[in-house]
């Protein structure tokens, strides 16, 4: 089980990066705009991860969606903060250091509490 989980969330972690590339990058260097075919075709593997990694998560839980969505939410929120870090040069409110904590107890509250 513990492999399985961990490939689902190295999947969730490359789809989050790539969305917030297409989404968020798009917004800033105007990727859509140059190349709005190559930016929509590019949903179509991001899409696959998406569904491959939540295929993962509900199948080690027993079937159950809510951890698969929680771990998605969590995965989503830390990956956003480490993209708008790293590339948009965003620093940490303390609003934003409160909700990354949540989202990282979300994250451990769905992997070790059974």
């Amino acid at each position: 089980m513990v492999m399985n989980v961990f490939y689902g969330i190295v999947m969730a972690v490359i789809a989050q990066a790539l969305t917030f590339l297409q989404l968020q990058g798009s917004a800033k260097f105007g990727w859509y705009q140059k190349y709005p075919i190559p930016m929509l075709l590019v949903s179509v593997p991001i899409g696959w991860l998406f569904i491959k990694s939540v295929n993962i998560f509900v199948t080690e839980y027993g079937g159950e969606i809510w951890p698969s969505r929680l771990l998605g939410f969590g995965i989503g929120i830390i990956t956003f903060y480490f993209m708008s870090y790293y590339l948009f040069n965003e620093s940490v409110t303390l609003k934003t250091a409160i909700c990354l904590v949540l989202s990282v107890s979300i994250i451990l509250i769905q992997l070790f509490w059974k």
